[in-house]
């Protein structure tokens, strides 16, 4: 048996998330499929982060064991004429047999992007979170500076995250903002259940004027929800990067695993 890493990417507008459900379409099921068929047995995938329906992925990581003698570097090529055009694999690699795609990730980074405009885009109408109110910049870059470093970030968790802990590490905030498109990136060691929609949402709100520059501050002293904008929508949401230390593919055993 070998274990393979392949670097997925995918437009999650026509999946119910990543992880395989009973009352829906998986990204998850639609690439074992296709795993099952190539390797010629079945195959389960792990990956490093269960998005939710409507969530895309630019560089999701998943494992997979198998006895196929296909070269890891042809997974792609092999899987992309199998599946549909809104999944493709863009890398495939050999990893040691105790690599975990999850478990040993060293940080993400995702993006959100915002549409603020009085009209829909036509063509961004999957991938932003239209909102048609004019937002002010300023208060939002005043905001954003205090969500990095280390905190409980217990107040940005939605309910029916299972996480041990929530204190997390934010690397770094950034909005980028041309026209019409906010982008916010927002780097971390690991992130809560829906934690950065939450953050999006909050970040419209204040740029709404409906909570002040200081509502993550406020947040972090009283850990309560409420002190917090909406949940953005899913489909404005894209995991971006993955990353893993070097010696998570030449030593994984002597890591320390973490949710």
């Amino acid at each position: 048996m070998r274990r393979i890493l392949l670097t997925v990417e995918y437009d999650g507008t026509a999946y119910a998330g990543w992880q395989r459900q009973i009352n829906g379409l998986a990204v998850q099921q639609v690439l074992e499929e296709a795993l099952a068929e190539a390797c010629g047995h079945p195959v389960t995938v792990t990956g490093s982060s269960r998005t939710d329906a409507g969530v895309h992925a630019l560089d999701q990581k998943v494992h997979f064991d198998t006895e196929s003698g296909i070269p890891p570097e042809k997974y792609p090529f092999v899987l992309n004429a199998m599946l549909p055009p809104d999944i493709r694999v863009q890398e495939g690699r050999e990893v040691p047999a105790d690599f975990h795609a999850r478990f040993l990730t060293s940080g993400k980074i995702y993006t959100y992007r915002i549409w603020n405009a009085r009209h829909g885009s036509a063509l961004r109408r999957n991938t932003f979170w239209h909102v048609p109110v004019p937002l002010d910049e300023m208060p939002v870059r005043e905001a954003i500076p205090t969500l990095c470093g280390k905190h409980d970030f217990a107040a940005f968790q939605a309910s029916g995250g299972t996480a041990k802990t929530t204190v997390r590490t934010i690397r770094a905030v950034d909005l980028s903002i041309e026209g019409n498109e906010w982008i916010l990136t927002v780097s971390g060691d690991a992130f809560l259940y829906n934690m950065v929609r939450i953050i999006a949402g909050t970040v419209a709100e204040i740029g709404l004027h409906r909570l002040g520059a200081d509502a993550f501050e406020n947040a972090f002293e009283t850990k309560d929800r409420l002190a917090l904008g909406m949940t953005a929508p899913a489909h404005g949401l894209e995991l971006t990067k993955v990353f893993y230390p070097e010696r998570a593919f030449t030593e994984p055993a002597a890591m320390r695993w973490h949710e």
